[in-house]
């Protein structure tokens, strides 16, 4: 849920009208939603094999300083690839306490979604770097380059 929280954030900073990047705003809310189903469908399977979910404080995102495309697509990866290190450490913990059933839900409902986002996601930052988006508030026509791509990527 947290990084479902951290997404709508940063939509939330691309929806802005001295960023607006209306694209980009529309790929991370859509990517925050599909994260808090997600999150929603993994307290379903723990419920239903018994266990309990011991919540926490959601703090909130650290995405404050986020005025450009490609620290936005930084934070995303990063999460995306905490996300797929916990899953494996989970799926491998299944494994060793003999809980076949469970490593392959947790395999094929949440590590195999990842990896194709954390390749598409790794993709726009390269194309980010090579069409000129930078780190700081500057924009530019890089930016713009990348929003019309994401329009390629929303409707697909």
């Amino acid at each position: 849920m947290e990084v479902s929280y951290r997404l709508e954030g940063l939509a939330k900073i691309f929806e802005q009208s001295d960023l607006s990047l209306p694209r980009v705003a529309a790929y991370f809310h859509q990517e925050s939603v599909k994260e808090l189903e997600r999150a929603e469908a993994m307290l379903k399977y723990l419920s239903q094999r018994g266990g309990k979910f011991c919540g926490k404080n959601i703090q909130r995102p650290v995405t404050e300083n986020v005025c450009a495309v490609l620290p936005g697509l930084e934070i995303m990866l990063d999460q995306w690839k905490e996300e797929m290190s916990v899953m494996v450490e989970l799926n491998q913990l299944a494994r060793e306490y003999g809980d076949p059933h469970t490593a392959s839900v947790i395999k094929s409902q949440f590590i195999e979604p990842l990896v194709p986002k954390v390749k598409l996601v790794g993709d726009l930052l390269t194309s980010a770097r090579r069409v000129g988006c930078t780190s700081d508030s500057t924009g530019g026509f890089g930016e713009y380059l990348i929003d019309q791509l994401q329009e390629t990527l929303t409707t697909a």
